[in-house]
């Protein structure tokens, strides 16, 4: 069977379970919405034209004579010389949400501010609109576990196959080593490092692959152990391919299978331990719009409830749909699940007909083997 074809079944066994499609859907959704966060929550204009020149202040910075003013100085476009300056603009085009994640609010005479017409979602201690903070900080951590999640797991991967590959002492060697590693205080470490270092988004990443990288490790070396004295394993070797063609070329795919569906809970791990600790204190600067800095001010604002809640619901709302989306991903990746699961849907009109015959033979090869099973037993 094609590759093509096969993809598109995992692909229709993930539809099947309707709720991780949906919540791959909203992940989707959201994560799509987030990229373009500059064009939703934003104190700069998206586009305007002056003069008969067009600009987008999100792209480029521009200085109060640029606008026709008389200071080389940055334009702020929430100051009212700004209005005075755009008023002969021929149009001007703002984002929904006149705030970006570091603007101040003038709406309130005290922060926190519960929510507004201004402030969909109320404001911080520091009169910091919600809404924004949150649409920059779920890109942000959702990006952060993205880097994290395929950085350690293409380590993981690469440690995993030589330690199965190989066996003997490599493999001795290297699991005790790991364990080791394991057992280091990452907390305490962190804790060291950021009172020696400014933590930045690429500093803290790194230091977090340091001991995320085993998590696909022991999954990738079982599945190699298993594959690698296989026949047509051994036929490649027999051939004279080379050890790292037998790896990347006929044991990595096998590997992948077990890897891929695990990712979305690699994701998940990554973007938890950001969140924890931005919520302790020791990962981002305050300035980044971390979703742990936010619900970390709920929990110093408890009288501004508005800002525990929704924080607490954009990060439940994103933990939830990855743990989901991985679950669907794991029954499509099972061929257990893949395979028994196929005689429901053998008269979806979306098979051909030699996709049908293909699997009412393997249903009924299934079944068999399930029949003989059970007479054993008895």
């Amino acid at each position: 069977m094609s590759g093509h074809s096969i993809a598109r079944r995992r692909w229709m066994a993930f539809k099947a379970n309707r709720r991780a499609y949906i919540s791959f859907l909203l992940f989707a959704f959201f994560f799509v919405m987030s990229l373009f966060s500059e064009f939703i929550a934003n104190d700069r204009p998206i586009v305007f034209e002056l003069n008969g020149e067009i600009h987008s202040p999100i792209f480029e910075t521009l200085t109060e004579k640029d606008l026709g003013g008389t200071m080389d100085l940055v334009v702020d476009y929430r100051d009212e010389y700004t209005d005075e300056l755009l008023a002969d603009a021929k149009f001007v085009i703002w984002p929904p949400v006149h705030h970006s994640f570091r603007s101040i609010s003038d709406s309130a005479e005290q922060f926190p501010a519960p929510p507004s017409a201004e402030n969909w979602l109320g404001t911080d201690d520091q009169g910091r609109d919600i809404f924004a903070r949150l649409l920059y900080g779920f890109r942000l951590s959702t990006l952060f576990g993205l880097c994290l999640a395929f950085v350690s797991s293409v380590v993981g991967i690469g440690a995993g196959l030589i330690q199965g590959y190989y066996g003997g002492w490599i493999d001795l060697i290297a699991q005790r080593l790991m364990e080791i590693w394991a057992g280091m205080p990452v907390l305490y470490l962190i804790i060291i490092l950021s009172s020696l270092i400014t933590m930045n988004f690429w500093i803290l990443l790194a230091i977090l692959l340091l001991f995320s990288w085993m998590r696909l490790v022991g999954l990738v070396r079982a599945e190699t152990l298993r594959v690698r004295n296989l026949d047509y394993v051994r036929a490649a070797r027999a051939l004279g391919c080379s050890d790292w063609r037998i790896m990347t070329t006929h044991i990595l795919p096998n590997a992948l299978v077990a890897v891929v569906a695990m990712l979305p809970f690699v994701v998940n791990g990554s973007i938890a331990s950001l969140t924890s600790l931005d919520f302790l204190g020791f990962g981002l600067p305050p300035e980044y719009p971390s979703l742990g800095e936010i619900i970390a001010q709920g929990k110093n604002n408890l009288y501004a409830p508005w800002i525990g809640l929704s924080s607490f619901l954009t990060l439940a709302l994103l933990l939830i749909s990855l743990v989901f989306i991985g679950e669907g991903m794991r029954d499509a990746f099972d061929p257990r699940v893949f395979y028994a699961e196929k005689p429901v849907n053998i008269e979806d009109d979306e098979l051909s007909v030699t996709e049908k015959g293909d699997l009412e033979e393997k249903a009924s090869a299934a079944a068999a083997t399930q029949q003989k099973a059970s007479e054993d037993l008895r």
